[in-house]
């Protein structure tokens, strides 16, 4: 299975401390260079660097060889080069959870998750502990609304 991710899912997981959920479910995940060097940015928060300085076996990091693409210009250059990424390599599944990059990877006929449905995912097969994650979420600037969020853990009870 080919997995891409974007930096926002890598960035959550690693603050909650959930990351290693992702080899779980994938095995391997590849990210584009621009993710990588997102992941670096000067602003990133020290863990998220830390854990990119020192990145897993599991992550592996692909340069993309396509030109630039006149319809993703209004999205980031990580978000840019997932998709782009993804289309190359012909991926299963691509992680992101930018709205306007999740609409152009629809567009494309993309397959993707974001962050929640791999924490949901995690949780299914007993890997996560969904409350305790999504409590930890809500402790960051991740975005969720009440509503998504009551759904989801009713989703969930077991």
């Amino acid at each position: 299975m080919i997995v891409i991710s974007d930096s926002t899912p890598l960035h959550y997981l690693i603050l909650i401390y959930e990351i290693d959920v992702l080899p779980k479910l994938f095995g391997q995940v590849v990210i584009p260079q621009a993710v990588f060097d997102e992941l670096q940015h000067e602003n990133t928060p020290p863990d998220v660097k830390s854990w990119i300085a020192d990145a897993p076996p599991w992550l592996e990091v692909r340069h993309t060889s396509a030109t630039a693409d006149p319809q993703l210009a209004v999205l980031g250059s990580g978000e840019r080069e997932a998709i782009v990424l993804a289309q190359e390599l012909r991926a299963d599944l691509l992680l992101m959870d930018d709205k306007a990059g999740r609409h152009e990877a629809e567009r494309r006929n993309l397959k993707f998750i974001g962050s929640l449905a791999v924490l949901e995912e995690g949780a299914k097969r007993g890997l996560v502990n969904l409350p305790e994650a999504l409590a930890r979420l809500q402790q960051t600037s991740y975005r969720i609304s009440r509503d998504v969020l009551e759904s989801l853990l009713e989703r969930n009870r077991g």
